[in-house]
Formats: structure tokens, sequence, C-alpha cells
């Protein structure tokens, strides 16, 4: 019990300041905390207003500055105990310096992923085309582009990878062409085959008419004469009006006396008769 007294009467400044120092950092601890959490509520408010509601970018700057909360914090606790916060910061820019050659091919996904962030050529939900892949995008991230293909596959992307290859964007524009492509018999008359297209886009109320549709002798193939469609419609609804347009061409055409056909070939026999 003595040595313990001693022991705290020839170190009462030091256990005093420790004291005090380990209060100022719990202190510290929750006020970043707090602060964390008001800071990124605002930022995220902000963001996702300034950003025209893009959730991806929003999440991005919302975490970083979370983190960038509680770094200060850590730097002001190490200088609290004494520590040389500026040979520290000197350490971890050769650390980084060092880590950065190691991980360049990591680092150059980052810097893919912050150009993608910004520029936004793809965004959440939009349906892309990279690198012969195509899907929805599920998450755009600092290091990889998650897609989701048509039947439910997951495809993860370095973001290098796609900031260097062409990004085909289905999404994007508010209206798309829809091309629907039928073949007449050579004998049939293309006249009555165009009316018939004609007909299937009157129907349809949701084809756009500003540009006007279009009806088309396509190509002269080798068994039939095909007739194209050319009608622009709003990209969300272009696969409803696609299917439904297709299931009544058929019966449209026919409906009008034409053939449709198929390929078909004439296969002539030539005998000869040899005397042994």
């Amino acid at each position: 019990m003595q040595s313990i007294i001693t022991f705290f009467s020839e170190h009462q400044l030091q256990l005093i300041a420790i004291a005090k120092n380990t209060i100022l950092t719990l202190f510290i601890l929750i006020a970043a905390s707090i602060g964390s959490k008001l800071i990124r509520r605002a930022v995220r408010k902000g963001v996702y207003r300034l950003s025209k509601q893009d959730e991806i970018i929003t999440k991005l700057l919302t975490t970083f500055s979370g983190y960038i909360i509680y770094l200060i914090a850590l730097v002001i606790i190490l200088d609290l105990f004494g520590v040389n916060t500026a040979s520290l910061v000197a350490l971890v820019g050769a650390a980084g310096l060092a880590i950065g050659l190691a991980l360049k091919d990591t680092l150059s996904n980052v810097a893919a992923g912050v150009m993608l962030l910004f520029l936004k050529p793809l965004k959440k939900s939009e349906f892309v085309e990279v690198s012969g892949n195509s899907g929805s995008v599920t998450d755009l991230g600092l290091f990889t582009t998650e897609l989701e293909t048509a039947d439910g596959i997951f495809i993860s992307l370095p973001n290098s990878t796609v900031w260097a290859s062409a990004i085909k964007n289905f999404s994007r524009n508010a209206k798309r062409r829809m091309d629907i492509t039928i073949g007449i018999s050579y004998g049939d008359s293309i006249e009555d085959g165009l009316a018939a297209l004609r007909e299937l886009a009157a129907e349809e109320s949701r084809i756009i008419t500003t540009p006007e549709p279009q009806y088309l002798v396509h190509t002269l193939a080798d068994s039939s004469v095909n007739l194209q469609l050319r009608a622009w419609v709003p990209t969300p609804d272009y696969w409803d009006i696609y299917w439904k347009t297709q299931r009544k061409v058929k019966e449209r055409v026919e409906s009008k006396g034409i053939t449709i056909p198929f390929p078909q070939r004439d296969l002539h026999i030539i005998s000869s008769n040899q005397k042994e």
C-alpha cells in the first residue's frame, strides 16, 4: 500500500495529465461521432440535390466526409499525448507513396472511379453495355462497377476497364428508335405491306409522332422483300411496345392477303445414262 502511495506522489502530475488527456480523448471521440453524423447528413442532403439525385456519388461523398471528421479527431488525440504529428504526416506520406507504387493498378481503378462518378456516363439503374457486358448498373464504387444482366447474373468490372471502354447507354436518352422488319413474297403488293405497318403504328398511341414513323423497303433478300417500320418511342416503354408490335405484325400482314415466305431453294437433278 505504501509503495502505491509513494508511486502516486512521485508521478502525481503525470497521472493527472494522463487522466485529463483520457477524458479529453473520450470527449473528442463523442464529439467526432456526433459531428460525423451531422456532417454526413448535411453532405447527403446537399450533394443529393446538387448531383440531381445521384445516389452513388451522394453515398461516396457522404462516407468520405465522415472519415475526414474521424481523421481530424485522431490527429488531435495524438497531439494530446505528445505524438509529433508533423513527423507522423511525413511518415504517412512516405508510406502512401510506397503503397501507391505497389498498388498502381488498384489506384488506376480509383482514378477511373472518380472520373466515372463525376462525368456520369452511366448511373445507377441505367441499362448499359460495357466491354462486351450488358446489364443494369447496380453500384458504382471507387474500385469496381457492378452490373446485373437481364437474366439476373452479377457482373463486376474494374473501373479502369469501364473507363477505357466505349459505353453504350440504352437508358440515357428520352426516346429510342424501334425497328420492326417483316418479309413478304416477291409476288405480293409492297403497298399493301406498307399499309399494314402504317395501321400498326396508328394503333399504338405511345409511338412518338415527331419525328414521324418511316415505312421502308429495307432489303431485297433471296426469298423475300423485307419491309421495315421505324418509329421513335419513349425509352422506358421500348421493349413493351416492341414485343406487342412484333406479335401483331404477322397477323396484320396476313390479313392483307400477303404471304410471309420462308427460305427455299430449287434443286435440279441432272441424270446421265452412260453405256458401259
